[in-house]
């Protein structure tokens, strides 16, 4: 059996923390070929390394990223969890991907009565967590147009860490531009430091983090198999 190592960031929220424990039993539901183990790349334990050096002296494993974009946890400690074994994988982040629209679409749904985006005046930041990394960036940008694509309303990016614009910068730069409501749509997975950034940025409606949401479980189980199946082909 394929190990399936469900990696995140890791928090110190304890609200946080249940909500990565709902996506791993949803994935274990999802994929019951796999065998789905926690691990983290910062916060908690375990580390990814350590997870991924005992699986693999057993079997296949594929690292799912419980990350929205690539970045520095993704193409360094990731990465470096799976050179060392050949039956060992890292499967791409979560997004961007068309799934990930629509659960951001229900959660805005959510937090406005259906009509978040659609009214006049309004004005959808897209809310992520930041990265150094541009190619992290590029990622968020490639989901704000799939979103936008989607939606009448403008929408614009900000970020909590790593670029720019901030949050709060966003926010105001959409009033400043004409909007009379400025939702934040919460592109982080769950509860926590960044969940709490978007909240404080000062938008009028902020979105529910992504959470558990079916759309997010079908894209994870996804990049499970296109990455299992690829290992699967190098390996023989």
């Amino acid at each position: 059996m394929t190990t399936l190592v469900a990696c995140s960031h890791g928090t110190r929220s304890s609200a946080g923390r249940t909500v990565i424990a709902r996506i791993r039993a949803a994935l274990a539901v999802a994929v019951p070929d796999a065998a789905v183990r926690e691990a983290y790349v910062d916060v908690e334990q375990p580390e990814v390394a350590e997870v991924v050096a005992e699986a693999a002296s057993r079997g296949p494993v594929v690292v799912l990223p419980l990350l929205l974009s690539t970045g520095f946890h993704t193409s360094v400690d990731i990465a470096a969890a799976v050179a060392p074994h050949p039956g060992a994988v890292a499967a791409e982040p979560l997004g961007p991907d068309g799934h990930l629209v629509r659960a951001l679409r229900d959660r805005l749904a959510a937090v406005s009565g259906g009509d978040a985006g659609h009214r006049p005046g309004d004005h959808v930041v897209l809310a992520a967590a930041g990265s150094t990394d541009p190619a992290a960036a590029r990622a968020v940008e490639r989901m704000r147009d799939l979103l936008s694509a989607r939606l009448p309303a403008p929408v614009t990016t900000g970020y909590g860490a790593g670029c720019a614009p901030g949050l709060p910068e966003a926010v105001a730069a959409a009033r400043a531009a004409g909007a009379r409501r400025v939702i934040a749509a919460s592109y982080v997975l769950a509860p926590g430091h960044f969940a709490g950034l978007v909240h404080r940025a000062g938008a009028d409606l902020v979105s529910a983090p992504l959470g558990d949401h079916p759309e997010v479980i079908a894209v994870a189980a996804q990049r499970y198999r296109e990455a299992r199946a690829a290992l699967a082909l190098a390996v023989g």
